[in-house]
């Protein structure tokens, strides 16, 4: 793992002198590089320095590294207005860095450490290069929704510590009670983001660049699923007794969600409101403690990273053109770009886990695992699936079809880059459920 550290480290000082698509080439090099170091189960392998990852770890820092790169790849106008690019660069690589180190580390406290070390770039992402005043509001919302539930974490680690006698995740089985299991695992709720401290979340998407809600959606709420998942072997005699409570929170806070979902006019918004609406079903099957739930976090984690991400690229492609995310004003796209429109269909229909998408493994995986848990969840989750089909549908329809607005004076087409970028959203997203069975040799 150290060489890929290395690597980035090595690339930081060429985000000053070389080309800015030429950064974005070297990501995508780097994740070919990392996927020949394939990890098939649950073993960590390439252990050095405190380093090292099983499958767990590994898809996400795969991840990392390919929104990482489409990040750039997304963010042209930066390049084009001379908007501080170089800085730009340097940010995306610290962030890389940041989650190169959360995911890779087998150390509880350079985990946390790397944990909160990774808001600064994306506050900064968001402040530096968002699109209105408000953004201001927004970074300080992510900041402390995070920071004010950072600290008992870090009060908890060295509970247990002292307890333990070692920070390394393998050594950490000793039984935790309530108080440490909700000081350790309240951040995770915030970052997932668990209904009820999820308010965070769509302020930080409205506000961000594309760049930004890219990040966030692709990564940034993985932090939470991964940490949980880590952690939960600490936590399991109390998590049989109050993880229901948590189960109940997320599947009512995602049928809720979802109806919020509905009612939005800007599109950046409702893509962010169905981000925790999936990710509220992530956290319920996270909290069944079975072997189903974790399996089903990891497939539908990856699967949302890559579908989520893309959704915000084509709210940017429109915004771009229109200088509006109002769903008002942004109607009738298949008559100005019907090529977008295609890619519209492909990443709505991923969203609303339609076949062959890897949505669909991740939520049935995760349907089977809390209807195993509880009979009475199947209400919540028929609902939850209905009002995701619902919304999906209504984003493609809303802003596909109708008149488009008069006021459009003229609309540049798709250009190679936007489409390439969309392709490499969809293209992982549904040819990875082909080899579905490795995303489930984990555990």
């Amino acid at each position: 793992m150290m060489k890929f550290l290395i690597c980035m480290l090595f690339m930081i000082p060429f985000c000053f002198i070389w080309n800015f698509w030429l950064v974005s080439m070297m990501l995508f090099v780097l994740s070919f590089m990392f996927l020949i170091n394939f990890s098939f189960d649950y073993l960590y392998m390439n252990i050095s320095y405190m380093l090292g990852s099983d499958l767990l770890g590994y898809v996400l820092i795969l991840l990392s590294f390919w929104i990482c790169a489409l990040m750039i790849l997304a963010s042209e106008k930066i390049y084009k207005m001379n908007n501080y690019y170089y800085l730009f660069n340097l940010m995306i690589m610290f962030l890389l860095i940041s989650l190169f180190m959360v995911f890779s580390s087998l150390n509880l406290f350079i985990f946390y450490l790397f944990f909160e070390i990774s808001l600064i770039p994306t506050l900064i992402l968001i402040i530096g290069w968002g699109y209105q005043p408000e953004r201001i509001e927004a970074g300080v919302y992510l900041l402390f929704y995070t920071l004010l539930v950072s600290l008992p974490m870090m009060i908890s680690i060295f509970y247990c510590y002292e307890n333990l006698n070692s920070m390394l995740l393998m050594y950490m089985n000793k039984q935790m009670n309530v108080l440490i299991y909700l000081c350790m695992n309240m951040v995770f709720f915030v970052k997932i983001p668990m209904f009820f401290v999820h308010l965070w979340l769509p302020k930080a998407h409205v506000e961000a660049p594309v760049s930004g809600s890219m990040i966030l959606a692709g990564i940034m709420l993985k932090l939470g699923g991964y940490g949980l998942i880590r952690l939960m072997s600490l936590f399991i005699m109390v998590g049989f007794k109050i993880n229901y409570i948590f189960i109940i929170i997320s599947l009512i806070g995602g049928l809720m969600v979802s109806m919020i979902c509905i009612r939005q006019s800007d599109m950046k918004s409702l893509i962010a409101y169905s981000s925790v609406a999936h990710m509220g079903l992530v956290l319920g099957g996270i909290m069944t403690l079975n072997i189903w739930g974790f399996w089903g976090a990891l497939v539908m984690m990856l699967a949302h990273g890559l579908c989520s991400s893309g959704l915000f690229c084509l709210a940017n492609i429109s915004y771009e053109r229109m200088h509006s995310r109002s769903l008002y004003l942004n109607k009738g796209l298949l008559n100005i770009m019907p090529s977008l429109s295609f890619w519209w269909f492909m990443l709505c229909s991923s969203n609303m886990a339609a076949p062959p998408s890897l949505n669909l493994l991740g939520e049935i995986i995760l349907i089977n695992s809390l209807v195993s848990f509880s009979f009475l969840s199947m209400l919540m989750l028929s609902l939850l699936s209905f009002f995701s089909a619902v919304y999906s549908l209504f984003l493609f329809a809303y802003s596909q079809h109708g008149t488009f607005y008069s006021g459009l004076f003229s609309v540049y087409p798709g250009m190679y880059r936007e489409y390439l970028l969309l392709f490499l959203h969809w293209f992982p997203l549904n040819l990875l459920i082909l080899k579905g069975e490795l995303w489930m040799l984990w555990i």
